[in-house]
């Protein structure tokens, strides 16, 4: 499946809310990716939500995807598939200041008061 399967969006698809930079500066992305959501997000967008009905069977293909009910074949299917979950996935927060889960053993216990 080429990407002139998939009909191009009107405008230009762009995600302030999750990557207001845009999809290339935000790292998660590669330059082709980037371009891939720019171009084609609207249109893929509209057909994940219902908004859009497939008009060839490589939409028909994409919407089997994003149902589950296929696996992602080609660079455009996977790029959204990434998409979906960088959007609208659980972020994970990494500090270094959390606390360790710790045992308590021995060595971990300790009293607060003074032996005599």
């Amino acid at each position: 499946m080429s990407f002139q399967e998939i009909r191009q969006g009107k405008t230009h698809f762009y995600d302030n809310v999750h990557f207001p930079r845009g999809f290339s500066k935000s790292g998660d992305f590669t330059l082709a990716e980037g371009d891939i959501l720019t171009y084609f997000g609207n249109t893929l967008l509209g057909l994940e939500s219902g908004e859009l009905s497939p008009e060839n069977q490589a939409e028909a293909d994409f919407l089997e995807v994003v149902l589950g009910k296929k696996e992602a074949s080609s660079k455009l299917e996977r790029t959204w598939m990434k998409y979906v979950t960088l959007s609208r996935g659980k972020k994970r927060f990494h500090t270094l200041n959390s606390k360790p889960a710790v045992a308590d053993d021995d060595y971990n216990s300790y009293d607060l008061v003074e032996d005599e």
